[in-house]
């Protein structure tokens, strides 16, 4: 049985801390609505309210495109293992690029990436958790180290030409903010 809660309690950011991946969710005014993984050591619980994410080079941009049409986000962690259960953020959120104000306090909160894109600032106007009974079990491995090899192939202006290249417009041709 689903149940809301106007902010994360303890438990759940606990339940946050031990997941290795997280989902996220956007969708523009129109066009399609976009569900993407994300893992690595990229996301912190800021207060019951507040998480920010930072988002490394991927091969589309889809979130910042979509919070330029309509400021709202869904984040998503399910568990893999022994303890069932799916728990979802529900908000609006902030897009930040390497320079904006408030880039680098938020940025000092990870470990430095040379292929981080944007950091996301959500403010939480509900969390809700279910049941994930249907949700198989999986073991954790590791990280994957493609993104850091791919990244230590690449010089700064290889990344920034990516982003320009393939990161500025969502694929159904809306505006990404990249800075060009």
């Amino acid at each position: 049985m689903a149940k809301q809660f106007p902010q994360l309690e303890e438990a759940h950011q606990k339940f946050i801390e031990d997941q290795h991946m997280f989902f996220v969710g956007t969708a523009g005014a129109e066009g399609r609505v976009n569900i993407s993984p994300k893992g690595m050591d990229s996301l912190r619980v800021l207060g019951p309210n507040r998480i920010v994410w930072m988002n490394l080079t991927g091969s589309g941009n889809e979130t910042a495109g979509h919070l330029l049409q309509i400021n709202r986000m869904t984040l998503m962690w399910c568990s893999f293992t022994t303890r069932p259960m799916i728990l979802r953020t529900y908000g609006t959120a902030r897009c930040l690029h390497v320079g904006d104000d408030g880039w680098d306090d938020l940025a000092g909160l990870f470990p430095n990436h040379r292929s981080a894109r944007q950091i996301y600032d959500q403010s939480i106007d509900m969390v809700q958790t279910s049941c994930g009974y249907a949700v198989p079990f999986m073991e954790f491995q590791s990280d994957r180290d493609t993104m850091q090899n791919w990244v230590d192939g690449k010089s700064d202006e290889d990344i920034r030409s990516y982003w320009v290249e393939r990161n500025s417009q969502t694929i159904d041709g809306k505006p990404t903010g990249v800075p060009k």
